[in-house]
């Protein structure tokens, strides 16, 4: 098997991604269990690998489709979904919420997984198209995941305590992930 085979499907740069799927797979599983440390270490091992991905897929000349729509689906996994469950596992954790409060955040963090999606799906559009600029339009997924790892921090530390705040500060990221907000390309 030759992993600089841009037709092989477990090329080099596939291999880094997917290896970015089974840390945000594995660190759900740790949320669960309340083991958030671990899980924000895979979660930043994830981010590394992200951009591992694609620095491989250049230098060696490895970009395919399926490559681009397999980054997407481990930037889905990684840095969409997974925060919010972080999230929404820790504000039950430290602040423990129920009733209505529960219901709301987690309503929020459904909508923050399909704004997520719906980012990731739009930006895929663009670059078929050949419309993607030297900025983002919206806020990035994985900078998405870093502001809902800040609040996770907040929560932590005890400085929000109620989850109707998180969802409001959660609501805000989602909108800023389809906002008309330029952020340079790195």
């Amino acid at each position: 098997m030759n992993l600089l085979d841009k037709h092989n499907r477990f090329n080099a740069a596939n291999l880094i991604t997917f290896g970015n799927i089974a840390c945000g797979v594995v660190a759900m599983y740790l949320i669960q269990q309340h083991r958030f440390l671990p899980a924000i270490v895979l979660a930043w091992i994830a981010g590394g690998l992200d951009i591992a991905d694609g620095k491989v897929a250049r230098r060696y000349a490895l970009s395919t489709e399926f490559g681009v729509q397999l980054d997407s689906f481990a930037d889905f996994l990684s840095f969409v979904i997974m925060p919010a469950f972080l999230l929404f596992y820790a504000v039950g954790y430290y602040i423990g919420i129920g009733g209505a409060e529960k219901l709301i955040l987690g309503t929020v963090f459904v909508l923050y997984i399909i704004a997520g999606l719906r980012r990731l799906v739009e930006f895929n559009l663009k670059v078929d198209a050949g419309e993607v600029a030297k900025y983002f339009e919206g806020v990035p997924t994985p900078l998405g995941a870093i502001l809902l790892w800040l609040i996770y921090l907040m929560v932590a530390y005890g400085l929000i305590g109620s989850g109707y705040l998180v969802a409001v500060l959660v609501a805000v990221i989602a909108w800023s992930l389809n906002s008309q907000i330029r952020i340079p390309h790195p």
